[in-house]
């Protein structure tokens, strides 16, 4: 029978789920209390997302028990998981880009009732809605002219239009800078004194000891752990994942970095005015990090050198020549790579195989004279990729889209880090990257710096930026405002710069 007065607002007993022969989930458990934030841990691959959908009805159980309040639930779909109360915000990103952001907010309900929509009060209703998130987006604006970071904002508001009960968050705060991670924190905790029950799927792992009540560790598609979060640390997390310890987040770096610059930006000014001014420079083995507050012209800058937004000014130099990218073809012709940021529209070809999505950039290493593919050079150079980042699938031939976010990620970054780039700008390169994958990508971007590529990286984790770069640039509205030497490295000194303010003086 249901009744509200369980320990438990969600139980997962025993749940097992295979895909044809792989088998993804083991006899795992769930047990998450009323308005308690509950966090699940594990590597990619682990199971974690495969969980959460058979919890909200994308996917349907093999064995195992899933209860709400007490009530046995056999969900057929996620529409019988939303009336039960059960919202869930995916790491992929699943707006309706010509939609505007009130229509996207409350699609479900569209037409539910009624022959005609009052557009106005939609459009009211789902600014209100915002604004109490504390983030400032225009409700009726078009999805597709959105940041990253504000479609994550409305993944969320559209997640809390419904009558929630349990929500689940998978990587809400891979694209936000820290303020509006803290922004995020805080209505978490409101809707947590709301009775709501949290599930949060992170990678960031100071983030749990921040917000989290409870863990839940999956590693294999097995629970390896449930308990407290003031009766563990970080070791031990660790530990529970990946099965091993982990003592060197950020490896040593021993990359010879160059004299002289081998990429130079001048004086670069984009047609809508996002972007104006930016000049700097990287030498060839050198890492340069680009930090900076959410809209502060970061991965707009990346695209402007890339060809892939319009330019009203400015100059590229490589290797002392100056040279022109009016489109990402340019860009490629001039061995300029570039992994974006959103790497379900931008990074990888869902329905290919992970075999051509890391080829497709690179034919023509692989190729004979006449154009014809040398089909063993390419198994080597893919198979090899696939070894370095630990990319977990059954075989090259798995489409990307049937991976877990964090593998297509590894995918996003071999399809660049197997081209022969002169220069290639990393546009948030471990988003949705488990702790132990993290070393794995660092490990090949110091490899790529050292056969004297110029490596960009682009990053809101600042403890990563600090990790990996050499030097760190920092933006803020649309410029960079100030530089740091290693020596100067702090969360401090980039929040500053971040906001526009001077560093502190001894």
């Amino acid at each position: 029978m249901k009744t509200e007065n369980s320990e438990y607002r969600v139980e997962m007993t025993g749940i097992s789920k295979s895909f044809g022969v792989v088998s993804v989930l083991e006899g795992v458990n769930l047990r998450v209390k009323h308005g308690e934030i509950h966090a699940l841990l594990g590597e990619n691959g682990a199971g974690k997302s495969t969980l959460v959908k058979i919890l909200s009805g994308v996917h349907q159980k093999d064995g195992g028990k899933v209860l709400l309040n007490g009530e046995e639930l056999n969900l057929k779909n996620t529409h019988e998981g939303q009336v039960k109360g059960i919202s869930v915000v995916y790491q992929e990103l699943s707006l309706v880009n010509d939609l505007s952001v009130a229509e996207n907010i409350y699609l479900h309900k569209l037409g539910a009732n009624k022959f005609w929509m009052n557009w106005k009060k939609i459009t009211k209703d789902a600014q209100e809605l915002i604004d109490s998130l504390g983030f400032k987006i225009d409700a009726s604006a078009r999805v597709r002219d959105l940041s990253i970071v504000q479609k994550q904002v409305v993944e969320i508001a559209k997640a809390l239009s419904e009558d929630t009960k349990v929500l689940v968050l998978d990587e809400p705060t891979t694209v936000f800078d820290p303020t509006d991670t803290q922004k995020l924190f805080d209505n978490l905790f409101r809707l947590k004194e709301k009775g709501i029950s949290i599930i949060y799927i992170s990678h960031h792992l100071e983030e749990i000891f921040k917000i989290a009540d409870s863990i839940t560790v999956l590693r294999d598609g097995v629970d390896t752990g449930c308990l407290p979060v003031s009766e563990t640390d970080t070791d031990s997390i660790i530990r529970l994942m990946i099965g091993r310890e982990l003592k060197d987040l950020y490896p040593v770096r021993n990359a010879t970095v160059g004299a002289e610059p081998i990429f130079e930006v001048k004086n670069l000014t984009a047609k809508n005015n996002l972007v104006h001014n930016v000049s700097f420079s990287v030498k060839p083995g050198e890492v340069l990090g680009i930090a900076g507050l959410g809209g502060s012209g970061r991965t707009e800058t990346a695209k402007l050198i890339f060809g892939a937004e319009k330019k009203k000014s400015g100059t590229l130099i490589l290797n002392g020549k100056e040279i022109k990218t009016k489109t990402p073809v340019d860009a490629v012709g001039h061995q300029i790579g570039f992994v974006s940021e959103d790497r379900k529209e931008e990074g990888v070809f869902l329905p290919l195989s992970i075999r051509r999505n890391i080829s497709v950039t690179n034919f023509r290493p692989i190729s004979s004279r006449l154009g014809f593919l040398k089909v063993d050079k390419e198994y080597e150079n893919v198979l090899d990729l696939i070894e370095k980042l630990n990319v977990k699938a059954p075989s090259s031939e798995v489409n990307v889209g049937n991976l877990s976010g964090g593998n297509q990620q590894k995918v996003a970054l071999a399809k660049w880090l197997s081209v022969d780039s002169k220069v290639i700008i990393i546009d948030e390169p471990t988003r949705g990257v488990d702790v132990g994958a993290k070393v794995e990508i660092y490990n090949l971007i110091n490899e790529v710096a050292e056969k004297g590529v110029g490596v960009v990286v682009i990053s809101s984790d600042m403890p990563e930026i600090m990790g990996i770069s050499d030097r760190i640039m920092v933006m803020h509205k649309g410029t960079f405002y100030g530089e740091l030497t290693k020596d100067q490295f702090s969360e401090e000194n980039i929040l500053r710069y971040s906001i526009g303010k001077a560093l502190k003086t001894t």
